[in-house]
């Protein structure tokens, strides 16, 4: 594509052999100078998830999905095109973190000073390669981290080595009145994005997933994907309007302003504090310790016939199959307990599950306004911890009954902002003090506190058993159909953990049900943590598949 003097308005698009050596930096020195530096300061929030992360990455997300593409579309440089022009979108995937102290931390973006920098660092930061999916989530989950404070996003794609080198032959015999006379092959591919947590949450993992297939899988030519990459850069990069916030706001700047002074305030503190004195559990899985972390994923798709099946069941009783799973995750937890240990059994079963809070935020109507920020606030289930003798079935329903009443609870409650808005402040003090202890000890320096004459607490244990990513139906999300030449057929998610993590993960995704459990499978009891998978799942089939 050229202007009308002949001469390259971008650089070639480098060849789908050179992507095989994908992490060489690019020297963009000597090019247009980079534009100033924008910054923000980062929200309780999100510094709760960034100050964990700094030694290893804890909580660094992906998110995979496996397709099959023809052959003309599977290709590394349209999937880095695609990549530059969804980065100049979203200005936190472009942008670096700089921490001066526990309280003062930025997220600071250099915006592209022309459309070579930004494709050029958007390849800075895409993987293109032959591995297999196992490899990659492995690598990601367990290897060096691949993701640091000059690098909030990454991006994999993963395509057969000798994928578009040859077409299937045509019919000895072509129909004369077929529409096409050659079918091209299909090959497939895998598709992972990764980002910090404090970049983001799950719901900017899957609407991006699908701003991007929307545009590798649409019609439009390498070409016209450049153009829309030159539009991109002139519309946003070009010129930066004066008084613009380039950087999406975080949610604590989203909320709807507290209205009622003080005696509002007091009240809003007080709510709090009772709603936290409900988290009351107190089982968690025997750990073990000694060996170094390592996460595995299982994941379990049930047919569509089945999901079908089970989805019926649910309506028909009244509740989602996220509150089965709710359900059915305490029950396989009270299953897979020793025995031995009768005192466990009296204990509630508490899971935590984050709360989605876009719907609760004011909109902010921007040239650069972005889904990509963190936006989600915390509720807790909890269930009794005991089976009954007889009439196990009609239990179980109760309780997704239970579970449903308490998640509903948490989303409608007038104080559900308020709530938000002072946990936020909670884990962001909590992150700190943490953090400070952390590099202390790390440095010689730490001392422990002395010891205190107070009397130990009466309070009950708040112990989760778990915690629960329960995110609906995905399908709704991803709108197959505008991207038609491409078959979506497969999905797991999940993050970087600490030793002794562990997330039980339900959703459906093309006429699937899927069921995966993240954890840490060197920081458990082996023997109790496979029986509580196999419970889960020997559950779905008791109760939902009868």
């Amino acid at each position: 594509m050229s202007n009308a003097t002949g001469s390259l308005l971008t650089p070639p698009l480098t060849s789908d052999e050179q992507f095989n050596q994908p992490n060489t930096p690019i020297d963009i020195s000597g090019k247009t100078a980079p534009k100033p530096l924008l910054a923000r300061p980062l929200s309780d929030s999100e510094s709760s998830y960034f100050l964990p992360s700094r030694e290893n990455g804890v909580n660094d997300m992906y998110l995979h999905i496996g397709f099959r593409a023809p052959k003309g579309l599977a290709r590394r440089e349209r999937a880095a095109l695609v990549w530059t022009i969804l980065r100049m979108r979203h200005p936190l995937l472009m942008s670096n973190v700089e921490m001066r102290d526990y309280d003062d931390i930025q997220f600071v973006l250099t915006p592209p000073a022309s459309v070579a920098h930004a494709l050029e660092d958007a390849r800075n930061n895409f993987d293109a390669s032959s591995r297999s999916k196992d490899d990659l989530i492995d690598s990601f989950l367990n290897g060096p981290r691949t993701l640091s404070n000059q690098r909030l996003s990454y991006l994999y794609f993963s395509v057969p080595d000798d994928a578009g080198t040859s077409l299937p032959s045509p019919p000895l015999t072509p129909d004369p009145g077929s529409a096409k006379q050659l079918i091209e092959s299909y090959v497939t591919c895998e598709w992972i994005v990764c980002a910090t947590h404090f970049l983001g949450d799950g719901m900017a993992l899957h609407q991006f997933a699908n701003d991007y297939f929307s545009l590798f899988g649409s019609s439009k030519s390498d070409d016209e994907l450049e153009a829309i990459m030159q539009d991109e850069w002139a519309m946003r990069w070009k010129k930066i309007p004066e008084e613009c916030s380039v950087i999406p706001s975080s949610m604590e700047a989203r909320f709807p302003p507290v209205v009622g002074g003080r005696f509002r305030r007091a009240v809003e503190r007080i709510d709090f504090a009772r709603n936290q004195e409900k988290s009351i559990g107190g089982h968690a899985f025997p750990r073990a310790s000694g060996k170094p972390r390592h996460t595995i994923v299982p994941t379990v798709p049930f047919d569509a016939t089945e999901t079908t099946r089970m989805l019926k069941l649910c309506k028909a009783r009244g509740v989602s199959i996220s509150s089965v799973m709710e359900s059915g995750a305490a029950h396989a937890s009270i299953k897979s307990i020793n025995h031995n240990r009768a005192d466990l059994t009296s204990f509630i079963r508490m899971m935590y599950s984050a709360l989605n809070m876009r719907p609760y935020l004011i909109a902010n109507k921007s040239l650069y306004e972005s889904y990509w920020f963190l936006a989600v606030g915390y509720f807790n289930v909890t269930l009794p911890g005991f089976l009954p003798s007889s009439n196990v079935d009609k239990t179980f329903w109760h309780r997704a009954r239970s579970a449903k009443d308490q998640s509903s609870q948490a989303a409608k409650s007038r104080m559900v902002v308020s709530r938000s808005r002072l946990m936020s402040v909670e884990r962001g003090q909590r992150a700190r003090g943490w953090a400070k202890e952390d590099d202390a000890k790390a440095n010689g320096t730490w001392q422990a506190p002395p010891a205190s004459n107070k009397p130990k607490s009466s309070k009950p244990p708040s112990i989760a058993t778990l915690g629960l990513s329960l995110l609906g139906n995905l399908d709704g999300m991803y709108k197959h159909s505008t991207y038609p030449d491409i078959q979506l057929h497969s999905l797991t998610t999940g993050s970087r953990q600490r030793p002794g993590g562990m997330l039980l993960f339900a959703y459906t995704f093309a006429g699937k049900l899927w069921v995966s459990l993240g954890y840490d499978e060197n920081g458990f009891e082996q023997e109790t943590i496979q029986t509580f998978w196999d419970n889960v799942l020997s559950g779905i089939r008791e109760f939902l598949l009868v």
